[in-house]
């Protein structure tokens, strides 16, 4: 039940209620606003409480999912260190095994970065220029390569720029080797320029290779450090398909490129 208090407020405001309907338009307009002037910081109030409440539940994350990604990071963290523990064991092998067989140690390449200049639109495939020359201690028939894999070599040098010659030129043969996997033998052989370099510049040929070397489509091929220009261990790219040559007694094989010779912006020349 109502108590006597209350009976007065609601007479009250239904008093207010009859006499700003009997009030003419203007006046009545203008105490509408002055009532929204004085609510409308509260209604902003609840609006912003409203919205901070959505963006808090919305960055709340469940414990369960956060104990979860705790256990998946651990996990992962567990694995990362028994493989550097063994990294470092097999390091220490290999220092020792070097040190009993007095084999020197493999050094750190030394590169050095260079923008392509400029491009033959005629010969595209076959040369380009690079920013780095004599100054910088640029020579003929230093590697170029990028991040992917093999570019080619050094063919002329001038103060400023350099011309390379690249990977798939017939002035560029490269001596590589197939890498199979869980292997450290391979078949060796001879890159050159392929019939369809000038269609698809990405393929090279892979020849002289043994006709009893095993072969196969999705090989890796990388520089075996037997020429007197690349060193060992430089990705060149894998076997498309294989076939016999010279009535048998050699094999060969087309190779895509792992470097993209369509899209070089910046290429690392390779210090002996």
């Amino acid at each position: 039940m109502f108590k006597r208090p209350h009976y007065i407020a609601l007479i009250a405001v239904l008093l207010l209620v009859l006499i700003v309907l009997n009030l003419p338009g203007q006046t009545a307009s203008q105490i509408k606003v002055a009532l929204g002037t004085f609510f409308l910081p509260l209604l902003g109030l609840a609006r912003s409480v409203e919205n901070a409440a959505s963006r808090a539940q919305d960055t709340l994350v469940p414990r369960s999912v956060l104990q979860t990604k705790l256990n998946e990071l651990s996990d992962k963290n567990a694995e990362l260190m028994f493989q550097m523990m063994q990294s470092t064991q097999l390091w220490q092998e290999n220092q020792r095994l070097r040190q009993t067989l007095n084999w020197p140690a493999k050094q750190q390449w030394k590169i050095k970065p260079a923008a392509v200049m400029l491009r033959d639109p005629a010969t595209w495939w076959r040369t380009l220029q690079i920013d780095v020359g004599q100054r910088d201690g640029i020579v003929t028939n230093m590697p170029v390569l990028t991040t992917d894999g093999l570019v080619g070599k050094i063919g002329w040098v001038g103060n400023r720029n350099s011309q390379v010659i690249l990977i798939g030129n017939p002035q560029c043969t490269v001596a590589a080797v197939i890498r199979k996997p869980k292997s450290e033998t391979g078949a060796n052989g001879i890159i050159e320029s392929s019939s369809s370099g000038i269609l698809d510049p990405s393929v090279v040929r892979f020849t002289m290779v043994d006709r009893n070397s095993e072969v196969a489509p999705g090989d890796s091929v990388e520089t075996s450090g037997l020429g007197s220009v690349f060193p060992k261990g430089i990705p060149v790219g894998h076997v498309l398909s294989t076939n016999s040559v010279d009535f048998g007694l050699m094999n060969e094989a087309d190779v895509r490129l792992s470097a993209n010779l369509r899209d070089l912006d910046y290429v690392w020349v390779l210090f002996p």
